[in-house]
């Protein structure tokens, strides 16, 4: 029997404002489809409007003209070994029957090319980014596993640090990458896979743009000068990014993007620890503690006006040609008002149109630098491959025995 649902859209995947479409860094609505429907992919059925429910559906992301997206197969950091490996590997099984099941709006792509075909046929290119260097689980063979199952880039940590770098979010233990830490990064130059920065520690930020040989993205971080939250970008590391020839790609996320929200948040996260709740929890009880916290202290609202003023600071730090955006829509239980799902990119195009972007300017912000990116990391590949072999070692040879 076929499953596949024929969804063929009636035109081509709508650009942008600007005759480009969106190639946006992360969405996390893999993660979504396991938390929601355990990968029973009938039950969210992308074709309907699943407003309500998750912030991505086909039809929403057309009205967006998003026309390339790294999916993200992102694991819990409450998942190690081979445990969270499986799950990467679960992650990454969800973005293959999503394109099986949709072939007519959605196409793999692993190389900047490909994106391009993509885009002519009027289907959206589709991409996967692991989100947190567990997904490895300390092991390059597996890394290089991943690139050949179409992963093309690896958030080296997720909100807890793993064995070879710090996160941004946990107490530093490396001090930034180990000498194991060094390697996964050479590794994935030579692989041409990029080296995403976002939820990594300031240091671990620095030591990976001293070892790269490629550019490096951010799949979602703002500037940390715009609002002070450990996920974002101190100033002295936007000022590496020209001379690194990287992208760091916008996020729409309140706490990343106003200085209010990120306080709001923090209180939240005391309000849900105390009733012994992990801030990151999904449960109904996680639920309704949020909602009593909200009743009793309003949130404070991020705008689409706010999350120009960070594309606008990113820009003046590291200039226009390496400013990108990454929503992390689905990843994110609160939303900013006017980009409150995928179909709202137009709605930060046109504010930033009527602040005085050009066409142009605004073209490499939503596609041409993050696809420059990955054609870039693709070129260093070449070369690195011609004189370099596979990297065989462990973090036990390079870092020790674990403490």
């Amino acid at each position: 029997m076929n499953d596949t649902v024929s969804t063929a859209p009636s035109t081509p995947t709508r650009p942008g404002p600007v005759g480009v479409p969106v190639f946006d860094g992360h969405n996390d609505l893999p993660w979504a489809l396991r938390e929601q429907v355990g990968y029973e992919l009938a039950r969210r059925e992308l074709t309907a409007d699943q407003s309500g429910t998750l912030h991505t559906d086909l039809a929403r992301l057309e009205a967006g003209g998003v026309g390339a997206q790294f999916w993200s197969v992102y694991v819990s950091t409450e998942l190690t070994g081979q445990t969270a490996v499986t799950a990467t590997l679960e992650q990454v099984d969800c973005v293959r029957a999503l394109l099986e099941r949709y072939p007519e709006r959605l196409a793999a792509a692993t190389s900047a090319s490909e994106v391009e075909r993509a885009r002519e046929s009027g289907r959206i290119a589709s991409l996967m980014g692991a989100e947190g260097g567990h997904s490895i689980g300390c092991s390059l063979g597996t890394l290089r596993a991943l690139y050949r199952l179409g992963v093309r880039y690896l958030t080296l940590t997720h909100n807890d640090n793993v064995a070879w770098a710090d996160s941004a979010t946990d107490e530093p233990r490396a001090g930034g990458l180990t000498r194991f830490g060094e390697e996964v990064v050479r590794e994935m130059n030579r692989l041409g896979m990029l080296v995403d920065l976002s939820h990594t520690a300031a240091d671990t930020m620095r030591d990976a743009l001293r070892v790269t040989r490629a550019p490096v993205i951010f799949s979602h971080s703002n500037a940390r000068s715009l609002c002070d939250h450990p996920r974002n970008v101190p100033e002295d590391v936007l000022r590496a990014v020209p001379d690194n020839g990287g992208v760091v790609m916008a996020t729409f996320v309140p706490k990343f993007v106003l200085q209010a929200a990120a306080d709001w948040d923090r209180s939240l996260d005391e309000h849900l620890l105390a009733r012994g709740i992990h801030p990151l929890a999904t449960s109904e009880e996680a639920r309704r503690a949020r909602a009593e916290f909200e009743a009793e202290h309003p949130r404070p609202r991020a705008t689409v006006s706010d999350v120009a003023d960070q594309v606008e600071r990113l820009r003046s730090v590291v200039g226009v040609d390496h400013v990108g955006l990454g929503g992390d829509f689905d990843g994110t239980v609160f939303t900013t008002s006017g980009l409150e799902d995928v179909s709202g990119y137009p709605a930060l195009s046109e504010e930033l149109l009527t602040r005085g972007w050009s066409e142009e300017e605004l073209a490499k912000l939503t596609w041409h630098n993050p696809l420059r990116v990955l054609g870039e990391a693709e070129r260093v590949s070449e070369r690195l491959r011609e004189r370099e072999e596979p990297s065989v070692a462990t973090v036990e040879q390079l870092d020790g025995p674990a403490a």
